[in-house]
């Protein structure tokens, strides 16, 4: 059966989708730190 999950709509396949989600919060995290580091430095 192909079904497809509503919440994953317009999106291709799942691992594709997770991968992106996975590389944009490695980013999105080491971006944090180095606003906290940097707000720390100059603070």
């Amino acid at each position: 059966m192909n079904y497809v999950d509503p919440a994953s709509k317009g999106c291709g396949h799942g691992g594709h989708v997770g991968g992106l989600w996975t590389s944009t919060g490695v980013i999105l995290v080491l971006f944090i730190l180095l606003v906290i580091v940097f707000s720390g430095c100059f603070c």
